[in-house]
């Protein structure tokens, strides 16, 4: 049986807790009042934490993005500094570039 989504798993909860605080009089044996407010608890903590995540999730997307974009301007800056320095010096002084290019 495949793993049920956050929203169902949240949905379900719900769901489960409102028909516990509607059948207050006749709930299961170990089940009680401080049984039920644990469960919201936890699906509160449950929803708060996902929130953090999404939003952790976001930030790391657009930093992503940001270095992706430095580590372009990098790689072109040092593209440009590897052909000057081939057009410009020896090849006996590539290496001291970090050129390992033959020719």
């Amino acid at each position: 049986m495949a793993r049920k989504s956050y929203a169902e798993n949240i949905k379900s909860v719900k769901l489960m807790i409102d028909g516990l605080r509607n059948h207050k009089d006749n709930l299961p044996a170990g089940i009680d009042e401080a049984f039920i407010d644990e469960l919201e608890a936890l699906k509160n903590k449950v929803e708060t934490l996902n929130s953090e995540q999404e939003k952790l999730k976001a930030d790391l997307k657009s930093k992503t993005e940001e270095f992706d974009k430095q580590l372009k301007l990098l790689t072109d800056k040092q593209s440009v500094a590897r052909k000057r320095a081939k057009m410009d010096y020896q090849q006996s002084q590539w290496r001291e570039f970090g050129i390992e290019d033959k020719r």
